[in-house]
């Protein structure tokens, strides 16, 4: 169906069908110019992240499920970073004419999802058109005590560093995707090469049967993806790790600074060490990584170490603990001691295998590097 049929409102009216608040805090959500929520005895976390068609996704190879689903994600996320508890969300979406009713549905369908998992209430947004594909702009709010609420300015000397999960994986997946992506559209190349040959040269009608045969295989391209499931679960559908919040506070573990890994776990620990004033020593042998990961950087000829640095959207959580927490940190399921934290003259270094220091560099992504 064509989304100017039923028109903005009647859009909204579908998606949002059926949507109950989940939260004492949601007074009002979708349906009127404002919705209304009422924190008496907490602070409001806020976060916004911004999702751009052929810049932060690729249609060709994410389904709108999926992208509803991740888009979800990655702000709840932030909410988690801060300790928080994630409470409502809003939805804001620009699209082109090439995007159908049953399109934002399932989009709508991941999205809720996501927000259902964590027990989050979608109480309003915007929709508009687009000229150049799908915008999609989503805002979580949040809330927390003020004493639970974890900055990333809090690292102190000899802080324990720790990472939840393992890291490189969704680094690992973008590029499984993207070769298999470049495979589809080097067989669609070369057949269209092929044809126009056969068109010059006159031949195109005697061999127009097989050329339509060989567009049949080729439209049905299947990618080879079978041993990588993991990589690629971990780039189409990554998890906020609230469960890492929840270990935290049932040890009785108040991070002193955290962060979500979402570009790259070099870029994240400077601004941990410059925000806290301090410096670290990550030790290489230290980073978790998966099997699938290591196994595929191999394939690509690439460092692993350098992907699960730089890698980025693996939303793992990225925090530091006093050094009294030690005990507590090694009982926690899924949590990796990956270094420490130093006076800020001692730099912020990689410490290799083989005992060598290295300083750590900020490679990880960044949405407006002009890549031309």
């Amino acid at each position: 169906m064509d989304i100017a049929k039923i028109g903005e409102f009647g859009l909204i009216d579908r998606l949002t069908e059926g949507i109950k608040p989940q939260n004492a805090s949601t007074l009002k959500g979708v349906g009127d110019d404002c919705a209304v929520m009422h924190y008496p005895d907490s602070e409001v976390l806020v976060t916004t992240d911004m999702l751009m068609e052929g810049v932060h996704f690729d249609l060709t190879y994410i389904d709108l499920q999926h992208l509803g689903y991740k888009s979800a994600m990655v702000n709840i996320s932030d909410i988690f970073a801060m300790n928080g508890i994630p409470r409502q969300m809003t939805v804001s979406l620009a699209l082109s004419k090439r995007f159908s009713v049953e399109d934002m549905e399932q989009f709508y369908s991941g999205l809720r999802m996501a927000c259902d998992k964590w027990k989050v209430d979608i109480v309003g947004g915007d929709t508009t058109s687009s000229l150049t594909g799908m915008a999609i702009s989503i805002t979580c709010i949040g809330e927390a005590r003020k004493e639970d609420i974890v900055y990333r300015s809090g690292a102190q000397d000899t802080d324990l560093v720790c990472v939840s999960g393992d890291l490189g994986a969704a680094y690992m997946g973008l590029q499984l995707l993207e070769r298999e992506k470049t495979v589809y559209y080097q067989q669609i190349d070369e057949l269209n090469k092929k044809i126009k040959a056969a068109k010059a040269d006159g031949s195109y009608e005697q061999k127009k049967e097989m050329f339509q045969k060989q567009w049949a295989l080729t439209k049905d391209f299947q990618p080879d993806f079978s041993g990588k499931e993991y990589l690629l679960q971990r780039q189409l559908k990554p998890e906020a790790r609230g469960d890492i919040i929840k270990q935290l506070r049932e040890a009785n573990i108040r991070p002193t600074a955290m962060m979500d890994i979402s570009d790259g776990l070099s870029s994240e620990l400077l601004h941990i060490c410059k925000q806290s004033g301090t410096g670290c020593r990550i030790y290489e042998k230290n980073i978790p990584i998966d099997y699938q990961t290591a196994v595929m950087a191999e394939e690509l000829n690439m460092n692993v170490t350098t992907c699960a640095m730089n890698g980025g959207e693996d939303y793992e959580l990225l925090f530091t603990v006093p050094i009294g927490d030690h005990e507590k940190i090694e009982a926690m399921e899924d949590v990796k001691l990956i270094g420490h934290i130093t006076r800020k003259e001692l730099g912020t270094m990689l410490v290799s295998r083989d005992g060598q220091e290295f300083a750590i560099t900020a490679q990880g992504w960044n949405p407006l590097k002009d890549e031309r």
